[in-house]
């Protein structure tokens, strides 16, 4: 299951690059109006004629880092750097994007793509981690994300701190499961905003963080788009990132797997490249 969702974001990312106008995001959650997390922002790939597309999600963590997934970053080192396509990051909040794209939307330039030389197919870990290294001119003002320290989950689990534990994801893109009277759709925006979402625990192993995003049970969660963004946790009241979005089911409404940043193999790729805890 823990491949699912990379298939699907390249699909997606691909079929908006074709048709223009479809990306995806949060579900069940709300449109961050006042900032709140200014921090997390969106993975931007320009065409060559000059509209962008937002492929993914990812969090400032230094400013001149933007944290993301390697499946987000191997997708446009490997199919879309070649056609031409550039990449940048935004953290403006909506975004227009293909046929609308505006010169408004303020895109940071991507100085360096940095994928996970090992990221992988396996279950247990897949090291799908990676960081676009940015312009700071274009994060001044911008809080970068407090990183966990090492083993973090671990701890908290072993003190039953996480079983009524609350998660907040943000990203881009697709919204509700719309049901009733036919076939069951997405709703997505153009321009896409900024969206948060809360979900609860549900289990934890060496690599993974797995949350409900049930909505009968109360919790919201994260879809197509929200590969590579923020999953916060608020320890000792500081809004800890613990984890990014990897994956999750097909319709967006049961479980978001998310991989780890506390672990042993996040922290060795993320050190090159900034302080942690």
């Amino acid at each position: 299951m823990i491949r699912v969702r990379s298939v699907l974001v390249a699909l997606v990312a691909a079929a908006a690059l074709i048709a223009g106008e479809r990306v995806y995001a949060i579900t069940y959650g709300f449109v961050d109006t006042t900032g709140a997390f200014s921090n997390t922002g969106a993975f931007i790939v320009k065409a060559p004629d000059g509209r962008i597309f937002p492929i993914c999600s990812g969090t400032l963590i230094s400013p001149t880092v933007f944290l993301t997934a390697s499946h987000c970053t191997v997708f446009f080192e490997q199919d879309l750097a070649p056609d031409g396509f550039t990449a940048f990051v935004s953290f403006d909040s909506p975004i227009p994007f293909g046929g609308l794209t505006a010169k408004s939307t303020r895109l940071v330039a991507v100085t360096e793509v940095d994928s996970n030389p090992l990221f992988n197919q396996a279950q247990s870990d897949s090291q799908d981690v990676a960081v676009l290294q940015v312009d700071p001119r274009g994060t001044r003002g911008i809080a970068p994300a407090v990183l966990p320290a090492a083993g973090l989950l671990d701890r908290l689990s072993a003190q039953n701190g996480l079983k009524n534990a609350t998660f907040t994801a943000a990203g881009y893109g697709l919204q509700n499961r719309v049901t009733g009277g036919g076939q069951p759709f997405f709703l997505d925006a153009n321009p896409v905003p900024r969206m948060f979402a809360f979900s609860g625990f549900d289990s934890l192993n060496g690599g993974y963080l797995r949350l409900s995003q049930n909505p009968s049970t109360g919790n919201g969660g994260t879809c197509f788009g929200d590969s590579g963004g923020p999953n916060f946790l608020t320890v000792d009241s500081v809004r800890t990132l613990v984890a990014i979005t990897i994956t999750g089911d097909s319709v967006c409404r049961s479980t978001n797997v998310d991989y780890r940043l506390d672990t042993a193999s996040a922290r060795a790729f993320l050190a090159p490249f900034v302080s942690l805890p």
